[in-house]
């Protein structure tokens, strides 16, 4: 089975940050294997921009080694290379003056004037309201223009709503495209399929069937050169607010009219505004947090976040574990467990549903009877798995197992499977906005995530230590257990 490629409109791509990490790691990448597939129409052109002079043959000879350190080898060629590296172009501009922007101008007028125009704001959120001023004083913004924004989208409500509002100054909300790339992932994708495509599962998707879900995002690493942006945002921040928060989102949603942006992001907001609130009057039995010290990861040792951060005290964390409600008739009762942090006993990440027990069993002697759990696999080999009870095979009575049927994608569909960032680039020219948030959405998450931060501090709840290699602070643990469940257990 192969997948069908549909090629996009013309366009043009402006990538402030043009040689940044992001540029580098992903979105040229991306845009590579788009264009490899041929999805990208042959007068496309990606315009690289920062403060750094470089002229267009030095931006080509960057994106080149993106390219050829972060695509396999298997997974390029020297025709396509050359092909995108003539998509490239790069100017000088200057967020906070008027330096570049008239040659910006003067490029991107050239093209024909109904040409989609696509400012991707890949740097520090500080930036983002400056770039959007001056896009728009420089006459850039016309009915075909996008920006895409990357998070953090504030660090708390109010500044949020200040980015919100310095934004819409200047672009309509259907032109700003918020981007997580988690919402990419097709797994998620798949959830949606899973949910909606079929009869199976959403007769069972409520209080009355499904005991509770688990959110699991981890990582192995530690700072990996983040320490400045990471320490003034932590864990829950940088993971919860936005990635997490999305995710269990489209596990609880009400089923939407149709798989549009403002369909689907409606029934997100519902959830947003149903999370039971989370402050100073239960905040120590609900959440836990975390920081990691010295120990052993990923085959080696490992520092401890301070020796990494480079600092002699630090209380941001590096570990969340929350037990989240949600107030309304689909999931009265059913606790939604979401957990993320660094240098935890592996990589991955996934959600889990775990169905209620059978109510009485007729199989004695059979051994115990596991729940049945559905878990969609995001990272890494993506996939779902069904674990059912089924009888062992052979003679001898009546001997009952705990088996998954599994769909990898890898074996399902062996053609390669398209990195988020490729679908969400795509979808941003397409200008569907399915998978992107909306502001409402993103000040409703801060308004539950706000007061989280505000009762640790105030109740001095300072993270706990951790060992580089575990999964986690021995309280979160407990979080789950003296609910009587216990932290799925990855493969």
């Amino acid at each position: 089975m192969t997948s069908h490629i549909i090629p996009v409109e013309s366009f043009d791509y402006v990538v402030f940050g043009g040689n940044g990490d992001l540029a580098e790691r992903k979105l040229l990448p991306a845009l590579y294997h788009r264009d490899k597939d041929n999805q990208l129409p042959g007068d496309a052109r990606i315009i690289g921009a920062s403060r750094t002079a470089l002229s267009d043959e030095e931006y080509r000879a960057f994106a080149r080694q993106a390219i050829e350190t972060f695509v396999p080898e298997e997974q390029r060629d020297a025709k396509s290379l050359a092909r995108f590296l003539e998509r490239l172009f790069y100017l000088k501009v200057d967020a906070r003056s008027d330096g570049g922007w008239a040659e910006l101008k003067a490029m991107l007028d050239a093209a024909p004037q109904d040409r989609i125009r696509a400012f991707y704001l890949a740097v520090g959120p500080g930036l983002f309201g400056d770039l959007a001023s001056r896009i728009r004083e420089h006459g850039l913004v016309g009915p075909r223009t996008r920006l895409v924004i990357e998070k953090p989208v504030g660090r708390d409500l109010a500044s949020a709503r200040e980015l919100n509002n310095n934004i819409g100054k200047h672009f309509e909300e259907q032109q700003v495209f918020r981007i997580d790339h988690y919402l990419g992932k097709e797994t998620v994708q798949n959830l949606m399929a899973l949910r909606f495509a079929n009869m199976l599962y959403e007769p069972l998707w409520n209080s009355a069937y499904v005991d509770h879900v688990q959110i699991t995002v981890a990582e192995s690493v530690g700072l990996e050169g983040r320490g400045g942006y990471y320490d003034k945002a932590g864990a829950l921040r940088d993971m919860v607010q936005n990635h997490i928060v999305q995710l269990m989102c489209l596990v609880a949603l009400e089923p939407p009219s149709a798989i549009d942006g403002d369909s689907l992001r409606d029934e997100k907001l519902k959830v947003l505004r149903a999370l039971k609130p989370i402050n100073e009057s239960n905040v120590e039995h609900v959440t836990v947090r975390g920081q990691y010290r010295a120990g052993a990861s990923n085959g080696g040792p490992a520092k401890g976040y301070l020796d990494d951060l480079g600092e002699s005290t630090s209380d941001t964390e590096t570990f969340v574990a929350i037990k989240a409600e949600i107030n309304n008739w689909r999931w009265a009762g059913v606790p939604f467990y979401l957990r993320t942090g660094k240098r935890l006993t592996q990589r991955m990440s996934e959600i889990v549903v775990t169905f209620r027990s059978i109510p009485h069993s007729i199989f004695t002697n059979a051994g115990h009877i596991q729940q049945n759990q559905l878990v969609l696999r995001l990272q890494p080999d993506e996939g779902v798995k069904q674990w059912l009870m089924i009888k062992d095979p052979g003679p001898g009575g009546m001997r009952l197992r705990h088996v998954p049927l599994d769909m990898s994608f890898a074996q399902s569909f062996p053609t390669r499977n398209p990195d988020a960032y490729e679908r969400l680039l795509m979808d941003v020219i397409r200008g569907n906005q399915t998978l992107f948030m909306r502001r409402d959405e993103v000040e409703a998450a801060w308004e539950w995530v706000g007061p989280i931060l505000t009762a640790w501090e105030e109740k001095n709840i300072r993270p706990q230590g951790y060992t580089s290699g575990t999964w986690g602070p021995s309280s979160s643990i407990a979080l789950i257990e003296r609910d009587g469940r216990t932290w799925h257990e990855p493969e």
